[in-house]
C-alpha cells in the first residue's frame, strides 16, 4: 500500500512539473490524502484535500480543472476544496481539542501572508 504522504507528494510534483504556474499557489495551501470507505461496495476511495485560505479563493478556481485532471490520473476520485480560515474560526469546531497538531498547520496557512 502506498502511503498517504508519498500520495500528496507525487500529487505536488506532478503540479510542479506540468503546471508550474499552478504550483505557486499550491504552496499557500496544506494539501492532504482524505480516505473514504464504502461498506456496501466494499471500496475505499481516496480524495485530495486541498486546505486553502479564503483570500486565494479565487485563484484556486482558475486552476480547478488542472488539479482534477492531475488527481484522476493518479486514480484519485475528486478534488475537495476546504476553507482553512473558515475551519479555524468555526466555534462548533473540535478540531483543535482532538487533532491540535493539523489545528495548527491550518492556522498557519490562514494567517501567513504570502
Amino acid at each position: 500500500m502506498i502511503s498517504r504522504d508519498y500520495l500528496t507528494q507525487e500529487f505536488i510534483d506532478l503540479v510542479r512539473n506540468y503546471h508550474s504556474d499552478a504550483e505557486m499557489i499550491l504552496n499557500c495551501c496544506y494539501l492532504k490524502i482524505l480516505e473514504c470507505h464504502l461498506e456496501r461496495a466494499g471500496k475505499q476511495l481516496y480524495y485530495i484535500g486541498i486546505y486553502h485560505p479564503q483570500r486565494i479563493a479565487v485563484e484556486l478556481k482558475k486552476y480547478q480543472d488542472i488539479f482534477k485532471q492531475i488527481a484522476e490520473n493518479m486514480g484519485l476520485v475528486e478534488v475537495v476544496y476546504i476553507n482553512a480560515t473558515q475551519l479555524i474560526r468555526d466555534p462548533l469546531s473540535t478540531l483543535k481539542r482532538h487533532h491540535p497538531r493539523f489545528w495548527l498547520e491550518l492556522h498557519w496557512i490562514a494567517t501567513q501572508d504570502y
